[in-house]
């Protein structure tokens, strides 16, 4: 809708919420990645803090961003077993299949308590609506009454006098 061309969807995502289906579209990001038909891969969802606060994040899927070294830097060599190789062959999809399935699951909790904040500020609208709405009322007829014993006084009044 954007000008942006969409490559795959995955409509149901949301209506069975599982992790099965989000590794299918971890994994067709990732195909699509190493057969180069993109640069680059980013995941934009909001993101739950509560049911009243969510926050749009863009996050780099694709290449897999590098992470910075803490504390004094010193070059450690661990013994991996499996060897290193193997290890992060095994590791990497289970870890993108995961960051994506928390971005799912994040874009859902926040969609819920948007709902739910939605219903909320309703609920307090309408029954500010119906208090305004008795108050009125409630004026009216006593405006109604007030009418009705002014007549019927001045009628009494008239045939005293």
């Amino acid at each position: 809708k954007s000008g942006y061309k969409t490559d795959a969807a995955f409509k149901d995502i949301f209506l069975n919420l599982k992790f099965e289906n989000v590794q299918s579209a971890a994994q067709a990001a990732v195909k699509a990645f190493e057969n180069k038909e993109f640069d680059a891969v980013e995941v934009i969802y909001s993101e739950f803090k509560n049911a009243a606060t969510q926050f749009f994040k863009a996050e780099q899927f694709l290449p897999i961003p590098k992470v910075a070294k803490k504390g004094g830097g010193k070059n450690v060599n661990f013994i991996f077993e499996p060897v290193q190789e193997i290890l992060v062959a095994e590791l990497m999809p289970k870890i993108l299949n995961t960051q994506l399935f928390k971005a799912v699951l994040d874009a859902n909790a926040s969609e819920h308590g948007a709902r739910m904040t939605a219903m909320d500020k309703a609920s307090e609208n309408a029954n500010e609506l119906l208090k305004d709405l008795k108050l009125s009322y409630n004026r009216a007829r006593q405006a109604a009454i007030t009418t009705e014993l002014t007549e019927i006084v001045s009628g009494a009044a008239a045939l005293e006098g």
